[in-house]
Formats: C-alpha cells, structure tokens, sequence
C-alpha cells in the first residue's frame, strides 16, 4: 500500500525522457506526470532531431511548470544513446532518478510507490521497477506484465532484462554509479537492460513492484521495443533469435559491461568472463560452461527458450 504523499520526504525525483517525434503522444503523457500523487519531481528532455511539433509541446509544458523542466538537445544517434547522454550529464550530487518514455501515461501514484519502496535503501545502489500494463489505446485492451518471482540478480540480468525503462526508479547511490558508469561506457544495445546488469553487477539491489500495472505501456507500430505478445510477434522473434539477433544484443552488454568492469564486484568480474569464454565455445564445454555460471530466465518457457538457443549456439 503506498503512503500518503504528505508520509513521504519531500526529496526530489530527476526524470529523464529521451523524445524524438513525439508530439502526437507526448501531451498525454506529460499530463499524467503533472498529475503524480507526488509533486516533487522535474523533468530533464533530450530531443533526438524531433521535426514535428515535438519542440512546441515542450515548449508549452516547460511554461506551465516553471523551474521544473530543462530541454536538451540530443546526440541524434538513436534513443538507447540519447538516454545515456542523459545519464551522462547528471549532476554529481544526483538524487532519486526515473526514466520515462515520451508515449505511455503514468498512474498517478506511481512515483509515490517508486519512492517509498527506496526511501530506506541507504548507501546501496537500489534499482526499483515494477510492472506495467501492455495497451492497446485503439480498444483499451490491457494485458498486466507478468510478476516477478524469482531473484533479479546478475545471473537473470545476463541473458534477460526485467526492469523495463519506462518503470525505473533509482536511488541516489545508484544515480552516481549510472553516471560514472556512462562516462565509461561508448554505447550500448538498451539502457534499461544496461542499468540492471550494472546495478545488480555492482553489488547493488533491485526493488521489483510486483503490485499493480504503474503505467499503461502503448503498443504501437512506432515501438522502438514493443512486447510482442501475439503468435506473429512471438515467431518474428524466435526468428531473430535464429539468426543472431539475442546474440548481438548479449555482446553488445558484454562489451558495454567490460567497459566499466571496474564497477563490477569481483564475484561479478568472474561471471562475467566465464559467460563470455563459454558463448563462444564448442557445444559440450559451452553448455557445461553455462551449466556452472547458471543464467536463468523467470519463467520456465523463457529459460527453454534460452537452452535451446545455447544449444544451438546463437547466444
């Protein structure tokens, strides 16, 4: 049950929202954070080249809520790059700090919740997600994200990512470990799924909501990452798995993660070397080499799934 807003410290939260093109989305948006049940937020914008009306939206919500909005100019290299320029550039005495993506809509509690599940996490890096509805604004058609019921570790983050963007809140140490992390890394496949490997490799801890849906999550033809949940998305998928897609993306968070391994606890270091000799060798000494690190997906169908790409060796 989340407390009244007047229970909770009055710290600050530092949203930061990577846009391009958004206009048709974004007013909705926007007015789902103008309306948190928690006021004490301001908004960062990094527009990526926006050549609709983007500029103007922004515009006017920065009128309406003077001191609380800052609009950047973004590095124009795609939106996993420009939400790590925002990483990036935070202040070194950062405090709380949730991402937003510029075409969902909030519930009005969901800051509230983010802050009083963090509000005792101290000194340790502490990444909070929490589930999210999948709609379909065409029928209002919602499906809830599933609940998380095992660990989220570095063995799960290694070969899947459960703290979606759109849902994240951190802690102010794990703020500074973001930034110093991003000033080390070159670029990576997904900045949410790079913050979970991170937090987590780190020897941080992750606070999963599995109360309910804190956004509508919109599903449309313009998703970046969409869920895909119907059997055509399902198969498209799998495809891709085929032909290297899961593979590419697991390299690209090794080598993001290597970047800045000197963040990673030493236990961590070691897992990671040891998942990345084992992707990379023959079928048996790569399946005993899994066997012994032991990545795991949340669901029985997700770790299946996972076996029989490494099996294959596209991982």
């Amino acid at each position: 049950m989340t407390p009244p807003d007047n229970l909770l410290p009055s710290k600050d939260v530092t949203l930061l929202m990577g846009v391009h093109n958004g206009a048709a989305f974004l007013p909705e948006q926007l007015g789902s954070i103008s309306e948190q049940s928690y006021p004490h937020w301001h908004v960062i914008f990094s527009d990526d080249g926006s050549t609709d009306d983007t500029p103007s939206v922004l515009k006017t919500f920065a009128a309406k809520h003077p001191g609380q909005v800052v609009v950047k100019a973004g590095p124009e290299l795609g939106f996993s790059a420009n939400f790590m320029q925002l990483i990036r550039d935070l202040p070194d005495d950062a405090n709380h700090v949730g991402f937003a993506d510029q075409d969902d809509i909030w519930m009005p509690d969901k800051l509230a919740r983010g802050m009083a599940a963090l509000q005792d996490s101290g000194e340790i890096p502490t990444l909070y997600a929490a589930r999210r509805w999948y709609w379909r604004p065409e029928t209002d058609q919602r499906h809830p994200s599933p609940l998380i019921e095992r660990s989220c570790c570095f063995r799960n983050a290694l070969i899947e990512n459960v703290a979606s963007g759109n849902a994240i809140l951190l802690n102010p140490a794990a703020a500074r470990l973001a930034r110093e992390a991003a000033q080390l890394t070159d670029r990576v496949f997904a900045h949410d799924w790079w913050l979970y490997l991170l937090i987590t490799g780190a020897g941080g801890q992750v606070i999963f909501d599995n109360g309910p849906p804190c956004l509508l999550y919109r599903q449309h033809e313009a998703n970046v990452i969409g869920a895909g949940h119907s059997l055509a998305q399902q198969a498209k998928r799998k495809l891709a798995v085929l032909r290297g897609a899961f593979s590419d993306r697991l390299q690209s968070n090794i080598l993001a993660l290597d970047q800045a391994r000197g963040l990673l606890t030493e236990e961590n270091r070691q897992i990671l070397d040891e998942f990345s000799a084992a992707r990379g060798a023959p079928f048996m000494p790569r399946l005993t080499g899994l066997r012994r690190i032991g990545p795991f997906r949340q669901t029985v169908l997700g770790n299946i799934g996972f076996w029989g790409a490494a099996t294959l060796g596209r991982i």
